[in-house]
């Protein structure tokens, strides 16, 4: 990137680069009007590529290789505008069992690459039916009628909700309960945790009953609807070979969008206590639990992909299963941690639940089970 600042628009080597250059061209051309949809998956995705690209032109102008206007054309929104999109359609790692169907039928070379970062690339896709396209109704130079199709256009405001339900509340924080005790419970396949009556009480009452109080409904698509789908359809799919592993891939990250903006929603209502709150503070004691990378039957298992595993591990790295200890005094730090959790636990008074938890969780071989058990019914 660094490079095509340098260089100019005639040979980027960038994949924005690139991107920067066919607009200059198009600029060139007659500065026809465009939208630039982001399909990333990501909030406020359109604002994102928008400061990209714009980035690239402000440096080009600067550098001669490009004129004032079209730094001008990249922000004039009846031109070009980089409409806002949220996307969520469960599309796992490629499974060995979809390997298997095609060798069967004859197709060959469709083995996965791994990674360094163990992600897994391969010539097919294994997906769900359900999906969501939601798309900000920005198109300066018109659209098809994609609507016929499924998408849904609306305002930008709208696709914001959408997205807010979907990460915050109905979709992303269930799916991250499982990956923590799935990866506990030596389960194998998200589809087989939904068969499992305690974690699958305990995801039900994390989005029914600690979500949707503080959901935003933004319309065009009902919060418990979604949720009936996710639980009853989605997740228990057989034929969508997702793992706990892949989803348990970079929590730390994750924690504090997915869960403590609804902790924060809780603290700041006149009407909701976030001492009610009982099965989130049970997720974030399962993740803590989770790092020790010893499942209830007392093995050691491979911890997913985290930046911050070195962080984090060892708060909880000479704690042993059955170990009589002062657990406040070894995981209180990383409570506080605002940018892990979203909130310092201790000023909102969830930190003594989460540790009573933890103690719980590590009593011993089977202890995870029993926690489950006593709390989720």
């Amino acid at each position: 990137i660094a490079d095509d600042f340098e260089k100019g628009p005639e040979k980027p080597k960038s994949y924005m680069g690139k991107v920067a250059a066919l607009l200059y061209h198009r600029y060139k051309n007659g500065e026809k009007p465009l939208a630039v949809v982001s399909m990333d998956n990501c909030s406020h995705n359109g604002d994102i590529l928008h400061n990209t690209i714009n980035t690239f032109a402000v440096k080009w102008e600067e550098k001669g290789f490009v004129e004032q206007g079209f730094v001008d054309y990249i922000n004039d929104k009846s031109k070009v505008t980089f409409p806002w999109s949220m996307i969520d359609k469960i599309t796992p790692r490629p499974h060995e069992s979809i390997q298997g169907i095609l060798n069967e039928d004859g197709v060959e070379g469709v083995e996965p690459i791994i990674t360094a970062r163990k992600t897994y690339i391969a010539p097919y896709v294994n997906a769900e039916e359900s999906e969501y396209l939601v798309i900000e109704d920005a198109f300066p130079n018109g659209r098809p009628a994609l609507e016929k199709g499924g998408i849904m256009f609306t305002t930008r405001e709208t696709v914001d909700k959408v997205e807010t339900m979907k990460v915050c509340t109905c979709l992303n924080p269930l799916h991250t309960t499982l990956a923590v005790y799935g990866c506990l419970l030596g389960c194998e396949r998200i589809c087989d945790e939904m068969k499992d009556p305690q974690i699958k009480r305990l995801v039900e009452r994390v989005g029914y009953d600690e979500g949707l109080p503080v959901v935003i409904n933004p319309g065009i698509l009902d919060p418990k609807e979604f949720i009936d789908t996710v639980l009853n359809v989605r997740i228990p799919n057989p034929f969508m070979p997702d793992t706990p592993q892949r989803i348990a891939t970079d929590t730390s990250q994750k924690l504090a969008i997915r869960f403590g903006e609804t902790i924060k929603a809780y603290h700041a209502s006149s009407e909701l206590e976030v001492q009610d709150l009982k099965l989130i503070p049970l997720v974030f004691a399962g993740w803590l639990r989770y790092l020790m990378a010893v499942d209830d039957e007392g093995n050691k298992f491979e911890l997913s992909p985290d930046p911050l595993l070195d962080t984090v591990c060892p708060y909880v790295a000479d704690i042993e299963l059955g170990m009589d200890i002062d657990v406040e005094a070894k995981i209180a730090k990383v409570l506080k941690d605002k940018s892990i959790f979203g909130v310092d636990l201790y000023e909102v008074g969830l930190a003594d639940k989460v540790c009573q938890y933890f103690k719980e969780l590590t009593a011993g071989v089977g202890a995870v089970r029993e926690t489950l058990k006593k709390y989720v019914s």
